[in-house]
């Protein structure tokens, strides 16, 4: 039987990846992908990476900027609502409209 290992403070999601999972995704997958973090795999994790991105340490502005350009990208791939325009604007508030409150409306 499987399992997945998670570790504290990673998202319960369906979508959560296992440690195994993690490692066989192609290093361009990620937003930092020297540093193997934040997979942008779908739409969950590119939530997740645009919510998190400001809690990424060891990592350079540079880097930050090529990040930023990776995830804009992936969030128009998978469908994501993204409104920075800007690596700086990312932190501290909710990035993303959550769809459940739309249908609310």
């Amino acid at each position: 039987m499987a399992t997945s290992s998670k570790s504290h403070g990673s998202h319960d999601s369906a979508h959560a990846l296992s440690t195994d999972d993690r490692k066989k995704i192609d290093e361009s997958t990620f937003a930092f992908p020297a540093q193997r973090k934040e997979p942008l795999n779908d739409a969950s994790h590119v939530r997740n990476a645009i919510a998190r991105f400001d809690q990424v340490k060891d990592v350079s502005d540079s880097e930050r900027e090529e990040a930023f350009h990776r995830i804009k990208a992936a969030a128009k791939t998978f469908g994501v609502d993204m409104t920075e325009t800007h690596w700086r604007q990312l932190g501290g508030k909710p990035h993303t409209a959550n769809s459940a409150h739309k249908k609310a409306s």
